[in-house]
């Protein structure tokens, strides 16, 4: 029953079951557990055919998991930032924090929706004020992520969010920032991940959530 179309019967409903409580109405539900899943499995089919392969980009060897076709569709992109919305509802989150710079399309459309703040965790040199610094491996060396200092206030509980998860290298200096500056990572959620490098192990302890695995 829907209080704004049905006033004069909602009204009467709360009436009878404050005032009357051996004789109240019966409350009934209507699960739709059953038609979820289905659902749920044509939306991540939906969003995986979405995802276009880019070979030998961008060094060669390399697949590219392009997620543009996915971003210019409003249906597909909203289906993205809701499994994330999903994941998030029911914990008690203060902020966001999104990997540069995939992560900030969908780590702001969380935090937005959620109605926390969102924090950017940028390459070195991006941010304007003081940061601390973590450093992660590449192929050809190190390299380095910044997060503001007063980004986080101690003990605030996190959500890390970016779009893949590969090697878990970038996952892991973004993490290790994360308690640099005082905060709990709940958790660390991507919309891809690629099983096959094992990169949610550089995670541990921290719970990973992917929903496109390759």
């Amino acid at each position: 029953m829907n209080s704004t179309s049905y006033p004069g019967a909602w009204q009467s409903f709360l009436a009878v079951w404050r005032e009357d409580p051996c004789n109240r109405p019966e409350l009934t539900f209507s699960s739709r557990s059953v038609a979820f899943a289905p659902m749920a499995s044509a939306v991540l089919h939906k969003l995986r055919a979405s995802v276009r392969d880019v070979p030998d980009f961008p060094k060669k060897g390399i697949v590219f998991k392009d997620i543009t076709p996915l971003l210019s569709d409003p249906t597909l992109f909203r289906d993205s930032i809701d499994l994330f919305l999903e994941r998030c509802r029911g914990k008690e989150i203060d902020k966001i924090v999104g990997i540069d710079a995939r992560g900030f399309l969908f780590g702001s459309a969380v935090a937005y929706e959620l109605g926390v703040g969102f924090v950017p965790i940028r390459k070195r040199g991006k941010l304007p004020y003081k940061t601390e610094t973590a450093k992660y491996s590449l192929e050809y060396g190190q390299a380095e992520m910044e997060m503001h200092i007063d980004a986080l206030i101690a003990d605030e509980r996190v959500i890390l969010v970016d779009d893949l998860l590969a090697t878990g290298g970038t996952s892991a200096a973004a993490a290790a920032l994360i308690h640099k500056v005082g905060g709990r990572l709940l958790e660390a959620q991507f919309l891809i991940e690629l099983e096959f490098l094992n990169g949610r192990r550089q995670l541990d302890p921290t719970p990973v959530i992917s929903f496109l695995k390759y």
